[in-house]
């Protein structure tokens, strides 16, 4: 089960009739979870274990291949192909076709695991206040209206407090094994944020366009709630290393914004059983402030990630904004093994920068996959280029961000087809 599917159902509320399974939907379940077995059993996915723990490492490989459709698995599991009736059934089965689709019919370098995955199931409240969401419906465009208005309101934000419902956690993990467990072992494991970033939290509270005047206009104001921000967030990592609900991710678990955990480096050596965020990769990124200069990234935004990563054993930095121009900060992050490379940054830059000191998160354009047919030319084309200019680099290549496939699935898959076939002859 991937990290935002766990938070998603992390913070589903539960009521006795989403625990009932029927007879039909256990029987499907179990049909599709031994298919999965049979897959992560094959010993192709050893090597491609094996291929993770080297280029984490930082070892010299063929750049490695990732494709995670998003949002455009809506294209390819459709509701027509959800066999069973019931809520959670439903849900699991969307979890293990995903993974079937992934072992069968991808082609990339994801690894196919023998495990399935419950969350805790838990709330977490929001900062004393909370932005209104105009539109989105159906998963469309949306706006929403800041609710921090005037930084005379900034007394009224407090940190957020995590509830975890132990008892829904049991109870879904007892299903969960009920149902898989002689087919494939089940595991608890936390899933409490995606990004450390803090910038989408700044920029629902403030809004996206009132940050930029207040570089100058509150300078100083706009540095204490980036100070709230990062305690906060550091008071929640105490809150869930002290409580024993943070768990490894040092294996399948997709980590930053590309790229999975495989790595003998983490846990730390003194590690004892009770997971650490010392003994995790972390991940920050900062979209939102695309418009920042360098200077201002480096005056407002960095000083306050910075404490935060530096908790983690091994650190990811980047998703979709270029950081060409930022990397005189981000080179300062402690352990920083992943950084990404977006198609709006200079890749040749980035090249010269990273060499084979860090992975080369490399991003292609989505929109290649978003229309009914791919230019399998022009795909080739820009892939063999971008390999050649990062043929120095320890390079892995994640197709992600995906809001359409244009209505085809294969698309995907000839995505991956192209970019393995390319990654080989770089060899």
């Amino acid at each position: 089960m991937d990290d935002q599917t766990q938070q998603s159902l992390s913070n589903k509320t539960f009521d006795t009739t989403h625990l009932v399974i029927n007879n039909h939907d256990r029987t499907v379940l179990r049909d599709l979870a031994s298919r999965v077995a049979e897959l992560a059993s094959r010993p192709c996915e050893k090597v491609k274990r094996d291929l993770w723990y080297r280029h984490n490492a930082l070892e010299p490989t063929r750049p490695l291949i990732f494709c995670d459709p998003e949002h455009g698995w809506n294209e390819i599991i459709t509701e027509r192909d959800i066999c069973c009736s019931g809520d959670m059934a439903r849900y699991w089965e969307t979890i293990l076709r995903k993974e079937i689709f992934w072992g069968e019919e991808m082609g990339d370098d994801r690894v196919v695991q023998d495990t399935f995955t419950v969350p805790y199931i838990h709330t977490e409240s929001d900062w004393g206040m909370h932005e209104t969401k105009i539109g989105g419906k159906d998963g469309g465009s949306y706006i929403w209206d800041s609710p921090l208005k005037s930084f005379d309101d900034i007394e009224k934000i407090h940190f957020p407090k995590i509830t975890v419902d132990y008892a829904a956690t049991e109870d879904i993990l007892s299903l969960a094994k009920e149902i898989f467990g002689n087919i494939l072992p089940v595991r608890v494991k936390g899933s409490w944020w995606w990004s450390l970033g803090m910038t989408w939290t700044l920029v629902k509270l403030r809004g996206l366009e009132q940050i930029m005047f207040d570089v100058y206009d509150y300078p100083e104001k706009l540095k204490e709630l980036m100070n709230i921000l990062s305690m906060g967030t550091l008071a929640k990592l105490d809150l869930l290393e002290k409580n024993n609900l943070l768990s490894l991710n040092n294996d399948g678990t997709y980590v930053g914004s590309g790229g999975f955990g495989w790595t003998a480096e983490l846990p730390g050596d003194d590690f004892e059983g009770k997971v650490r965020t010392m003994d995790m990769w972390g991940f920050g990124e900062s979209q939102e402030t695309i418009t920042f200069s360098p200077e201002a990234f480096a005056e407002f935004i960095f000083p306050y990630q910075l404490p935060v990563l530096e908790r983690f054993g091994l650190n990811c930095y980047g998703c979709c904004e270029p950081l060409d121009k930022r990397w005189d900060s981000v080179k300062k992050i402690p352990r920083l093994r992943r950084v990404s490379v977006s198609p709006w940054a200079n890749i040749r830059d980035m090249a010269e920068k990273l060499e084979n000191n860090y992975i080369f998160s490399m991003k292609p354009n989505p929109a290649e996959l978003a229309v009914p047919v791919v230019n399998e030319e022009r795909i080739r084309k820009g892939l063999r280029e971008a390999i050649g200019d990062t043929r120095n680099c320890i390079t892995e290549i994640i197709m992600k961000d995906n809001h359409t496939l244009g209505g085809n699935p294969l698309n995907a898959v000839s995505w991956c087809r192209i970019a393995l076939e390319e990654a080989d002859k770089s060899r």
